[in-house]
């Protein structure tokens, strides 16, 4: 069993008073700084609401595991305004109090890339970071409630969905016109082939960046081909939980994504095939060597749950492997 140092409780129990503190600010936009650093990053508000989830059947480029729609109804919270970068990412990744790729440990970091996985497209500055699998972006989510008392996790597709339309009824957040997609999102036409800084874009009608295109976005759900069959009408914050490894659900299309791929209710599952040039064996569950257009940004629930109930989401999603 390893020691805690009595300074590591005391930061722990400073974060814990911080966080309730935070549990009661008003709802609106803040900044999230990253103890220790000069680092941080925005969140916004997303308000309480029901929207329908899906494209209709008149759709241009309505995909058959998009339908049929459901009123859902969502609880607020909050969700960053844009991708998690590689200047946030890399603080998890090089903090040295944090044993690495342990099995034991409830926080873990990733093994080193074995090769450079954001394949020269940016790191520092703004990029968003990516390559990773969702236990990684989970376990970023672990490490950032440890360091700042503040629960965040993944937001599942429902939630995702939502936030992207930010009201809209649309084939797009902005309306159904593609030829405006360039204004907002990174993609096929207009990326020249990687990724770019974060924020550069258009945001949403609530103030979220790159929600389309850039780089796809890890939600919690494991992915259903039949997803909208399974949810009721009218149901309250629905999420399907994984059950295993493949497939889970990514949101939002990448900068290699055409129109249709980069509408608000596009859906994306994540595969083996994401690995397959992985040289290690068995191969790695943190990185992803053929996913370079995958990342993902955080949301924080409006009413922050309890220690108990955080410690058991994250013994649940990290658990299924």
């Amino acid at each position: 069993m390893k020691h805690i140092s009595i300074l590591a409780i005391a930061l722990f129990s400073a974060a814990a008073v911080k966080a309730q503190q935070t549990a009661t600010q008003a709802f609106k936009p803040y900044d999230q700084n990253i103890p220790g650093t000069e680092i941080s990053f925005k969140l916004v508000p997303i308000p309480e609401g029901s929207f329908l989830i899906g494209s209709p059947e008149t759709e241009k480029g309505r995909a058959a595991d998009e339908g049929p729609q459901r009123n859902l109804n969502i609880s607020a919270f909050w969700m960053g305004a844009h991708e998690v970068t590689h200047d946030e990412f890399l603080l998890f990744f090089n903090d040295e109090s944090v044993t690495r790729n342990s099995e034991v440990d409830a926080v873990t970091r990733p093994t080193p890339q074995y090769i450079d996985l954001s394949w020269g497209m940016g790191k520092q500055g703004g990029f968003p970071t990516n390559s990773m699998s969702q236990h990684t972006a989970l376990m970023y989510c672990r490490w950032l409630y440890k360091k700042t008392g503040v629960f965040y996790r993944l937001p599942t597709e429902a939630e995702w969905e939502y936030a992207c339309r930010a009201g809209s009824t649309t084939a797009y957040p902005f309306g159904n016109d593609p030829a405006q997609l360039n204004d907002y999102a990174w993609n096929a036409a207009n990326s020249e082939k990687k990724y770019h800084k974060t924020g550069q874009k258009k945001p949403n009608a609530w103030g979220l960046y790159d929600m389309l295109g850039n780089v796809a976005e890890w939600t919690l759900d494991q992915y259903l081909p039949n997803y909208y069959e399974t949810l009721k009408d009218n149901a309250k914050d629905p999420v399907t939980e994984p059950g295993s490894r493949y497939p889970r659900s990514v949101r939002g299309g990448g900068y290699m994504s055409a129109p249709e791929a980069s509408r608000s209710a596009s859906r994306g599952k994540s595969d083996r095939s994401w690995n397959k040039r992985d040289p290690q064996l068995p191969k790695s569950i943190w990185w992803l060597t053929d996913a370079a257009d995958v990342g993902f940004r955080v949301v924080r629930p409006a009413k922050q749950p309890t220690e108990q109930e955080i410690n058991a989401f994250f013994e649940k999603y990290l658990g299924a492997k």
